[in-house]
């Protein structure tokens, strides 16, 4: 039998050993089994991170532009031509279908450095001619080094987000992967290096939160913190980082609606919010996880619905025709299971769904939950309010379009909406009153890298992507000049 591989922090261009000698296990959701150990970290390993960043800071702020750019455009296609490699070992640390990894996770990954790696040589300030001999410019320096703390749904999709910018802006990075998922970010931390990224730019600690994702939030040599994640941990960041006044980006969890009117498409809606509700196991913080359907259409769309649900193949992540894979841990398997309880007991109905699936052969002690629909539920209630993070969606009647734009705002949330309908007056109108950062009509998970991202609410602070970005990442110096 082969030796079960260890995660190493990265620091400084090279591997390390954590100076606490300790190792988590790493299971494969699929199996159940543990395949791997990863680094049990803490606030001294995170301390020579940031030694090392903060050593590599003034000459990678230095380096030309194009220079940093062409070494992300690097990075990017060394990437691209492992791509089967590292979809196989994000299926593998995930529990998610190989092909949606092959699909999604590893391309959008590619693409972030792609993006980004031109972003930053476009990257314009600002300049106002205040009076015929007054200038006032600005300019935008890298803060030097930042923290970026990313979570298990999407391990190497959602770390490059943070990265790649930060990177390109000319910061260097500490990161923190979710110890759950730590396979793709170590492999893309050995590929920097090959690509020319010099030591210290990028540095991977793992472990938890606690021992050291608390030490980046408060380490005095990081100056900012983007972090993706619950809303909870979100809550604790800021605690801890806000008084230090260090920035913050947090992109925190959703419950969010999907708003499906009479006049909607309805084969087109009815194939989308099946994937929108139950890609990735419903483990993105993206999915429409509460579904208002119009008086209407209601019976025919619940029972189309569920008759979709129901036909799901769920199974082994590396099966070519499974369309739902495992969910990521032993301990969130049996969180979802315990809502599905709590949905029961609030006066939910469960249409479909919920049970364990033990598929044969190897997946056959792995953590499977057919995907589950409900309705029933009062609005008020927790599992209407609460964001559950797994294959489960609940439905619900209205009959106005006040209704559901009132329906679908009352949640602390507000990170994603989708609307359905041929209306293009009501699109418009119900997309401004919707509270949330983006709201999809007529699509779902359709992304241009340009767009700000991000939630209202306690769905998050500050916005990702494009020039928000790399705004986050920088800080502008205003210049005025007078003129003789």
């Amino acid at each position: 039998m082969s030796e079960q591989p260890a995660f190493l922090n990265f620091i400084n261009g090279s591997f390390a050993a954590p100076a606490s000698g300790g190792y988590f296990a790493v299971h494969e959701p699929a199996t159940g089994q543990i395949y791997a150990t990863v680094a049990a970290s803490d606030s001294r390993d995170v301390a020579r991170a940031c030694e090392a960043a903060e050593k590599a800071a003034p000459a990678w702020c230095a380096m030309p532009t194009e220079k940093r750019a062409a070494i992300l455009d690097t990075i990017a296609s060394k990437l691209e031509s492992q791509l089967e490699r590292f979809a196989q070992a994000e299926s593998k640390d995930t529990g998610k279908p190989v092909s949606l990894a092959r699909a999604v996770d590893i391309p959008r990954a590619v693409s972030n450095f792609r993006f980004f790696a031109g972003a930053i040589q476009h990257f314009a300030s600002e300049c106002h001619p205040t009076s015929s001999d007054v200038l006032n410019y600005t300019l935008r320096h890298p803060l030097g080094v930042v923290g970026c703390i990313s979570p298990w749904n999407l391990p190497l999709y959602l770390f490059t987000w943070k990265i790649a910018p930060a990177l390109a802006a000319g910061n260097c990075v500490v990161a923190k992967p979710s110890e759950v998922t730590p396979a793709t970010a170590t492999m893309l931390a050995e590929l920097c290096a090959e690509a020319g990224l010099p030591p210290g730019v990028l540095n991977v600690v793992h472990g938890t939160g606690l021992e050291v994702g608390e030490a980046i939030c408060t380490h005095p040599t990081i100056k900012a913190i983007s972090f993706t994640g619950g809303t909870k941990t979100g809550a604790r960041i800021a605690s801890v980082a806000a008084p230090l006044f260090k920035k913050l980006s947090l992109e925190l969890g959703g419950k969010n609606p999907v708003l499906i009117f009479d006049d909607a498409d309805f084969d087109a809606m009815l194939a989308t919010t099946l994937r929108s509700s139950f890609s990735n196991q419903g483990e993105i913080c993206l999915c429409g996880s509460r579904i208002f359907v119009q008086d209407g259409i209601y019976d025919h769309f619940k029972a189309e619905f569920v008759k979709r649900a129901k036909a799901l193949r769920v199974g082994d992540p590396l099966d070519a025709s499974t369309e739902q894979g495992a969910l990521v841990s032993e301990q969130h398997h049996a969180k979802v299971r315990s809502n599905l309880d709590l949905a029961r007991n609030e006066g939910g109905t469960i249409l479909c769904g919920g049970e364990v699936i033990t598929p044969p052969g190897r997946c056959a002690k792995g953590w499977f939950l057919a995907p589950a629909v409900m309705e029933g539920l009062p609005h008020a209630c927790r599992t209407s309010q609460e964001e559950i993070f797994g294959p489960v969606a609940s439905l619900y009647r209205f009959k106005t379009e006040e209704e559901a734009v009132t329906l679908a705002n009352d949640t602390p949330y507000g990170l994603a909406s989708v609307v359905w309908t041929r209306s293009l007056d009501r699109a418009h109108r119900v997309a401004a009153n919707l509270h949330a950062g983006i709201t999809w009509v007529n699509c779902w998970m359709v992304r241009d890298l340009r767009t700000p991202f991000g939630g209202v609410k306690q769905s998050g602070v500050g916005r990702e992507g494009g020039w928000e970005a790399l705004r986050f990442f920088t800080e502008p110096k205003n210049v005025c000049l007078k003129l003789s």
